[in-house]
């Protein structure tokens, strides 16, 4: 009797692995390792804004409409509780991505109108915060590609034959990603180089 159950034990195990179980358990763990990384990276950028925005406010306090808007994209997205089954609720992933969209927009025009201000640019605490700002920045866009990459290969085995029947069995659904009209512009690190003067509007004398 032992013995027929661990044969039997033995062919259902063979035909999960066939049927794609073992990948989709795979694919699955990949995904919230790489979502994971997303967080951590999104999360280090939060930290390191209450300083920037402090930094910013000593040199240029009149800039209270763009300071302000930073703090409150910042608090937005704090709001938003971020849990490990928000990757599998496509609408709390799209609110997500739409409060990171928003803090990236308020830090580039906070960054811009850094540029008006040079003894701000020369400020070591604020030149440190840029580099480590850009920095993140990188890591963001690096994270978020792995992210996409490895949501991509989990859906296409959710979706295909045969895994998708396996799919179906143990409850895998396909996963949100990251998918907007202007990825490319959503996923470019902020314009942080304040070595250069900045550019004078045309018709300026």
């Amino acid at each position: 009797m032992r013995k027929l159950w661990t044969l039997m034990l033995a062919v259902l195990t063979l035909g999960l692995s066939g049927c794609g179980y073992n990948s989709l358990q795979s694919g699955d763990e990949q995904v919230k390792a790489a979502w994971s990384e997303v967080l951590n990276q999104y999360q280090r950028r939060a930290d390191l804004i209450p300083n920037l925005v402090r930094t910013v406010k000593g040199f240029a306090d009149q800039e209270k409409e763009v300071l302000t808007r930073v703090t409150e994209a910042r608090s937005q997205v704090g709001a938003i509780k971020v849990t490990p089954e928000l990757i599998n609720d496509p609408q709390a992933f799209t609110r997500f991505q739409s409060a990171q969209g928003e803090l990236s927009g308020a830090l580039s025009r906070l960054l811009v109108v850094s540029e008006n201000y040079p003894q701000l640019k020369s400020d070591a605490n604020f030149r440190d915060l840029q580099a480590q700002l850009e920095g993140t920045e990188n890591r963001i866009s690096v994270a978020r590609n792995r992210y996409i990459k490895a949501v991509q290969e989990y859906n296409t085995l959710v979706r295909s034959f045969p895994s998708n029947m396996t799919a179906v069995l143990f409850g895998h659904k396909s996963k949100p990603n990251f998918s907007v009209t202007n990825e490319g512009e959503v996923t470019r690190p902020p314009a942080v180089d304040f070595g250069a003067a900045p550019a004078r509007p045309a018709g300026a004398q």
